[in-house]
């Protein structure tokens, strides 16, 4: 009976201690410097809280000062933003939180040298400069900045790219006037003022270009459904010409036969000539024409003539329808005929003398 008291008062005691320790951890407070304007300090982190507390926050040398604007959710206080000047230099001092709710107090120390957060860069501006660079400007609220940019063309991929520190503006080469541009800039402090591990949000987009390309990602999506079949009926479409060509080939073929290449071989312009029956037909003769002999006659010397003052004579040769007069002087040469055919010569009428041939 004793041991069972014992053992319940122990275990009294160890849940009691174990309650006051995880009471006295209490909410987690997490603190951030806003645009070097205010310090936003949450305790949130693992759920609202079930009392309202109250919040104190001093940096080094500077006195306790409760929150003056309280963040609350559902009617319960989950964070403070508290004003102070100069955080340029004073967030490189210690800072010290203080929850009070009763009397449970807890207290905090914060290292915000790299907790700082600015806010996105504003008056953004995009122009196309007369040396045909596309040229994206913004404001910044202090030197010591360094920024980075990001744009897409036509909602493709983003395309980032760091400025160095102090700069203000960013270039585009040459950009096409057919796209579209869209541009944002984020901006966080630099390791000359003592980096910062968080960049701003990213600011509100500008856009240049072409006002019909904002639905070319619409367009390009309903292009690549398209490909498949527009390849099919392309590869169709070639294959049924490549088909009508052949098809003609043929018919002109029968048409107009091929001429060979010139060849010495008979029988390679035989086998072209029977190959048509119009050029065979070419080649055969029609025309007609009516013979006409032709004889060969002989000269007669005086001294064979029996008749020494005949003054001409003519020698007449039958030729069917061609005839053949050969006048002869008194001093000349008389002709008779050197073929065996029958002629008749005519003297002068002194004297008639038949030749024989």
């Amino acid at each position: 009976m004793f041991f069972c008291a014992t053992m319940a008062t122990r275990l009294f005691l160890i849940l009691f201690l174990s309650g006051h320790v995880f009471a006295k951890g209490g909410p987690d407070v997490d603190c951030m410097v806003i645009n070097l304007d205010y310090v936003n300090c949450t305790w949130n982190a693992q759920g609202t809280p079930d009392v309202n507390y109250t919040f104190h926050s001093r940096f080094h040398f500077d006195t306790l000062a409760e929150c003056a604007n309280y963040m609350t959710k559902n009617g319960m206080n989950i964070g403070c933003q508290q004003p102070s000047d100069n955080l340029r230099v004073k967030r490189f001092d210690t800072f010290y939180t203080v929850l009070e709710h009763g009397n449970n107090r807890f207290s905090k120390e914060h290292d915000l040298k790299t907790k700082v957060k600015l806010n996105p860069p504003t008056n953004l501006t995009v122009q196309n400069n007369s040396d045909s660079n596309l040229c994206f400007k913004w404001k910044q609220i202090t030197h010591c900045v360094e920024s980075e940019v990001r744009y897409r063309i036509n909602y493709n991929k983003w395309d980032t790219s760091k400025v160095s520190s102090g700069r203000t503006d960013y270039y585009i080469n040459l950009p096409s006037s057919n796209s579209r541009y869209e541009l944002q800039v984020r901006s966080r402090i630099d390791s000359s003022c003592g980096e910062s591990d968080w960049w701003s949000d990213w600011s509100e987009p500008v856009v240049w270009g072409s006002n019909n390309s904002t639905d070319s990602n619409r367009l390009n999506g309903s292009m690549n459904v398209w490909t498949p079949v527009v390849t099919v009926v392309g590869a169709l479409i070639l294959i049924l010409l490549v088909m009508m060509l052949l098809h003609y080939e043929r018919f002109r073929i029968l048409i107009i036969p091929v001429v060979p290449k010139p060849s010495l071989v008979p029988k390679d312009i035989q086998e072209w000539l029977n190959n048509s029956k119009d050029l065979k037909d070419v080649f055969k003769p029609n025309y007609n024409e009516r013979a006409c002999p032709v004889r060969e006659y002989c000269q007669l010397s005086q001294s064979d003539s029996e008749s020494s003052d005949s003054s001409n004579f003519s020698v007449t040769t039958d030729q069917t329808d061609c005839s053949v007069s050969m006048p002869t002087d008194e001093s000349g040469d008389v002709s008779t005929p050197c073929s065996s055919s029958s002629t008749s010569a005519v003297f002068a009428p002194n004297e008639e003398r038949p030749i024989s041939v």
